[in-house]
């Protein structure tokens, strides 16, 4: 480091109104693997795949890190958590992790994280997208429609728990 320091600004303002001619998203589909226990509608995931596309990978070990992680919170939020209000004072009731229920290691299946290996130059010079918060969002959809293969039962809200699989008629069969 040279005496005083070293000093560096960048202007990027004319960089950004210009309008994007290209997505900058990243894409990602998820794939899982259900059991059902018909007496109970108890619901298992043993296993789920998420192939991802997010530019290029800097670092692998990190990025998978991320999307398992965020593969794991969606499996929570599709089987397990569930914010309740309470109509007369607009307070959430599961206000602490008493009440709120979460995914732990046991219930965290085998999970593949996949990247597709790509290079996008037109979201940044290096070619990288984000990897985010892509692992979570469509966790949730992928456990609900294989248990709507599974079972018959197309269940629309969340957590997909035994009350809602029980009490959601199978396709075909009543209203």
């Amino acid at each position: 480091m040279p005496e005083g320091g070293l000093e560096a600004t960048a202007d990027t303002l004319e960089e950004l109104s210009v309008p994007r001619a290209h997505s900058q998203h990243a894409f990602g589909a998820q794939f899982a693997r259900v059991t059902v226990d018909t007496s109970t509608g108890e619901i298992r995931v043993p296993r789920m795949l998420g192939v991802f596309a997010v530019g290029r990978v800097v670092n692998p070990v990190t990025v998978r890190s991320q999307l398992v992680g965020g593969m794991v919170m969606g499996l929570s939020m599709a089987l397990c958590e569930e914010g309740v209000i309470d109509r007369t004072y607009g307070h959430f009731r599961s206000r602490d992790l008493s009440a709120y229920h979460v995914a732990t290691f046991a219930d965290a299946p085998e999970i593949e994280a996949v990247c597709i290996d790509e290079e996008d130059f037109h979201t940044s010079p290096m070619g990288a997208k984000g990897a985010g918060e892509i692992g979570i969002v469509g966790t949730a959809a992928a456990i609900a429609n294989a248990v709507h293969h599974a079972t018959g039962r197309r269940i629309r809200g969340l957590p997909l728990d035994v009350r809602r699989v029980r009490e959601t008629p199978a396709a075909g069969h009543g209203t």
